[in-house]
């Protein structure tokens, strides 16, 4: 892979594994069958529609794909890092950048006689100035801005149920009819749900609003908004991490209400899992 180290560092999981793929001439059925999980699971991440694979699946990948050990899953874990973090790691790329063609330039002017065109040309055209204000540190550029509450667009109504329709990124599509004000929240990609049906009291009552950040981290007993293949049903319910009688790991969805029954499915059939952040329920 071409670029910086910051640049390769910050690579996304499923670009690299695509590319690395077609690379070698494999299908998905056939990388499928190698790494033994399905092949709508190994597109889920291919497009980056789901969460980060277990380690056990990454070395498998690594395997199959014939990578450097380890590098996949230091992809995979860049992916999980929280957004503030990914975001700080894209300015010093653009300021590692930023720097090497300012020293490019002054290299140039240094070994030159009688000016170096490159130099000019870059004072003349103003990119010498972009270049020095990307270099200059934070809190020079005048007050900080205040940051307004994060609008989160509300995906469903009730009598729809949940919804079905997720963008390439795998999360809600953001165009909707009803937004809801969440001031403690930076996730750019949050949404929110009407809860539907009455499988998740008695914490959460039809109608409650509840928010889902896909930057949160997913712990064992989250609750969540889950995405399911291969048909993109959608629900609401509380994940449990689990292993079969052959070490296969499986995800349990688990409602609150005792009288429905827990779902247990193949890790590879969630395609996509968001917590819970916040709850907003009408007084009365």
């Amino acid at each position: 892979m071409s670029g910086s180290p910051l640049e390769r560092a910050t690579a996304r999981l499923g670009e690299a594994s695509r590319a690395r793929r077609r690379e070698l001439g494999l299908s998905l059925d056939v990388l499928a069958e190698r790494v033994a999980c399905s092949k709508s699971y190994l597109s889920a991440i291919e497009n980056a529609r789901c969460g980060p694979p277990s380690a056990a699946i990454l070395r498998r990948l690594e395997a199959a794909l014939n990578t450097e050990p380890g590098h996949l899953t230091r992809l995979a874990d860049l992916q999980a890092t929280p957004g503030p973090i990914r975001r700080e790691l894209q300015e010093l790329q653009r300021r590692q950048l930023a720097a090497a063609r300012v020293a490019s330039l002054l290299r140039e002017a240094r070994g030159a006689s009688g000016g170096s065109p490159g130099l000019d040309a870059a004072y003349q055209s103003g990119e010498l100035r972009t270049l020095i204000d990307r270099l200059s540190p934070p809190g020079e550029q005048g007050p900080t801005p205040v940051a307004l509450p994060l609008e989160v667009p509300v995906i469903n109504r009730v009598q729809a149920g949940y919804p079905r329709e997720f963008t390439d990124l795998g999360y809600p599509a953001r165009v909707a009819d009803e937004y809801v004000r969440c001031p403690d929240l930076s996730d750019a990609d949050a949404f929110a749900a009407r809860v539907v049906g009455d499988s998740m009291q008695p914490d959460y009552r039809e109608g409650d609003i509840v928010v889902f950040s896909p930057a949160r981290d997913i712990r064992n007993g989250s609750d969540c908004f889950a995405r399911l293949a291969p048909d993109d049903e959608t629900t609401f319910k509380r994940v449990f991490f689990e292993s079969g009688p052959a070490s296969e790991e499986l995800i349990r969805l688990q409602p609150l209400n005792q009288s429905y029954a827990p779902r247990t499915l193949p890790r590879e059939q969630v395609v996509g899992l968001y917590a819970a952040v916040s709850v907003q329920r009408p007084i009365g």
